[in-house]
């Protein structure tokens, strides 16, 4: 399970702290957390943990582990330990770096990273990642720097080439983000982000070109049906709603918690005053994710629009709950006062 930023910023400080000052501790601790023998490869890893302590690569492994299967909390602890034991490495800095961007701890993400650069100033992996925090932070300038570091060491950098793209998307340049992703895949065909993205770029473009790489895309990885997904949209924007419900019905046969789906399939339905199919549609986004404030007022609306007035209320309600701000369900609430 992912972890709430906010709320770890106290144990990720303090874990910090503990990789700054060292802890050579080389004792498997007495007690520890069963989640880090919880599949095989965790098992293993700390098994190995157990046999030699002091190995500062073991406690990376594990660490990226964690971090795959979203144990980031378990994972920062590792990483700092992997620091603690082997100051030396740039990639143990970098991935504490990487862990705090993902939690949104600006700030303290570019610093670790920078300490990586400092150790190997040649890790283009620590570049490419200072560059996404200046992307974030949209300084530019400093973002086309770190990228144009490593473009210098390898002009065939796909990596580097897509996050240039990011920067001129973000920077609303569509046609420079179109030129670098084509590169980014002229270097390396099997690009899949590079791929979904020159599709998304191509549909607000109103390209139907966005449909070949999207398929392409979807080829690439059919675990992944957010390509599937990107083609509704493309055809619901066209008002091609037969095409577009044929999508989504795939997206949510391959995954059933497919959210967005479900509303958008809703969202078509009740254009076609189709009231009570789209409920139902509304109702499994609110199962699948019950904090979407526009489900619940998507799916009172559909109430309402058949008279169901109570369950309207009710749904109204909860939209303003989760999103005080929202005023589509503020008005519908004082629409239904005077009726």
């Amino acid at each position: 399970m992912k972890i709430a930023w906010m709320k770890y910023v106290p144990l990720l400080a303090a874990l910090m702290l503990l990789a700054c000052n060292g802890n050579n501790n080389d004792k498997a601790p007495a007690t520890e957390d069963p989640m880090l023998s919880s599949s095989p490869a965790l098992k293993s890893l700390t098994d190995e943990i157990h046999k030699s302590p002091k190995m500062a690569g073991l406690y990376y492994e594990r660490g990226k582990e964690l971090r795959r299967l979203r144990y980031d909390s378990l994972a920062y602890k590792d990483f700092a330990k992997a620091v603690s034991l082997d100051s030396s490495k740039s990639e143990y800095y970098s991935a504490v770096g990487d862990l705090l961007f993902e939690n949104r701890d600006i700030n303290g993400s570019l610093e670790w990273i920078q300490k990586a650069i400092d150790k190997n100033p040649e890790d283009r992996k620590a570049h490419l990642k200072i560059a996404k925090l200046f992307l974030y932070t949209k300084d530019y300038p400093r973002a086309f720097s770190e990228i144009n570091i490593v473009l210098r060491k390898n002009v065939y950098d796909p990596e580097a080439y897509f996050l240039k793209a990011m920067l001129y998307k973000d920077a609303h340049d569509t046609a420079k983000a179109i030129s670098n992703l084509q590169t980014a895949i002229q270097v390396a065909p099997d690009y899949r982000d590079a791929v979904i993205e020159l599709g998304l770029l191509h549909s607000a473009r109103n390209d139907s070109i966005a449909i070949r790489y999207l398929n392409n895309a979807y080829i690439m990885d059919t675990t992944d049906v957010f390509p599937i997904y990107a083609r509704g949209t493309y055809f619901q924007e066209h008002n091609d709603y037969v095409r577009a419900k044929e999508e989504y019905r795939r997206c949510i046969l391959s995954d059933k918690r497919y959210t967005d789906a479900y509303f958008n399939m809703g969202y078509i339905l009740l254009q076609e005053d189709s009231f009570a199919k789209a409920w139902r549609q509304f109702d499994m986004a609110i199962k699948t994710d019950p904090t979407n404030p526009a489900a619940h007022y998507n799916r009172g609306l559909c109430s309402e629009l058949m008279d169901s007035f109570a369950n309207a209320v009710a749904d109204y309600r909860v939209a303003l709950r989760i999103d005080t701000g929202y005023e589509a369900p503020k008005k519908a609430l004082k629409r239904l006062i005077k009726k």
